[in-house]
């Protein structure tokens, strides 16, 4: 054998190892129950987190959380490609999503907040006011009694469901310009909290004190004034199956459903358990109170 056949022969055998080593980590995870759940970045840190427990408390079994956006969540699990789909929105409100196949667990509320970079000096904005700096009216901060600095527009990406509950509820379907487009909540707030004059919109539980909370109409964003209905700017967090759950996925859904976790992960992650909420509302839109 001379050097350039060993040298096939090692890359075969080492080609033959990793695809023998991908089969049995499949095998292995089919084996353990281990599941994939997909989509919303808003809802991933609290899936993440309960993944965790889950699997702490059931030797062999992981969870594997990825977000990529409420849009690609609903799609793949609407294919069969993971277990669970993560949405912000409801199936229904998605183009191309045929919701009849999905099966709805509400698992928590969550707020959306405009955040902006701490050094614009604003506090409150009225309704218009976020409608005409997103439609591009306003282009400095001084023109809302802010400081000198442009007005530099963060946005999510097109399937984001952060994004569709925001144009929704805070601008009220009121048309938006083109802008910087994110698909991680989590970059959007590095990048409002380190770009002067930024602004975007986060869930909630990403609005750490790196960047400011906007009040809307002299509301504040507050988890208090979600449950109640002061403010309208939230949504349901989905986590969307295709037929009825069965075998760990409907476990790991039982779980993040439980009273357990809603009195305790949920809220210490800054989100709202489905217990507290007041009123409720539908696809459509209609608010009623929780009888």
């Amino acid at each position: 054998m001379n050097k350039r056949q060993f040298w096939l022969v090692v890359l075969v055998v080492g080609i033959a190892g990793l695809l023998t080593a991908g089969y049995q980590t499949r095998q292995r995870a089919m084996r353990d129950g281990s599941i994939t759940v997909v989509g919303s970045t808003a809802l991933q840190p609290l899936v993440e987190a309960a993944g965790e427990q889950y699997a702490g408390d059931h030797l062999g079994v992981f969870i594997n959380v990825q977000g990529g956006g409420s849009g690609t969540g609903l799609s793949q699990i609407q294919s069969g490609a993971v277990a669970i789909g993560n949405s912000d929105v409801f199936a229904e409100e998605q183009s191309g999503i045929q919701s009849k196949q999905l099966v709805d667990h509400r698992v928590a509320v969550v707020g959306i907040v405009p955040i902006i970079n701490p050094k614009v000096g604003v506090t409150n904005l009225t309704t218009t006011q976020l409608q005409r700096i997103f439609d591009g009216t306003y282009t400095n901060w001084r023109q809302l009694g802010g400081t000198n600095v442009p007005i530099t527009i963060i946005n999510r990406a097109q399937g984001s469901g952060t994004r569709a509950t925001f144009e929704r509820w805070a601008l009220a379907g009121h048309q938006v310009k083109t802008a910087q487009a994110q698909d991680s909540s989590g970059m959007v707030r590095s990048i409002v909290s380190s770009t002067p004059g930024a602004i975007s919109y986060v869930a909630f539980s990403y609005a750490d004190k790196s960047v400011k909370k906007v009040a809307l109409n002299g509301v504040s964003p507050t988890n208090r004034n979600v449950t109640t209905g002061k403010w309208p700017v939230w949504s349901y967090e989905h986590m969307y199956t295709k037929g009825q759950p069965t075998g760990v996925t409907k476990s790991f859904l039982n779980y993040i459903q439980s009273p357990r976790i809603q009195t305790t992960l949920v809220q210490q992650l800054g989100y709202i358990s489905m217990s507290q909420m007041q009123i409720k509302r539908s696809v459509s839109g209609e608010v009623t109170p929780v009888r």
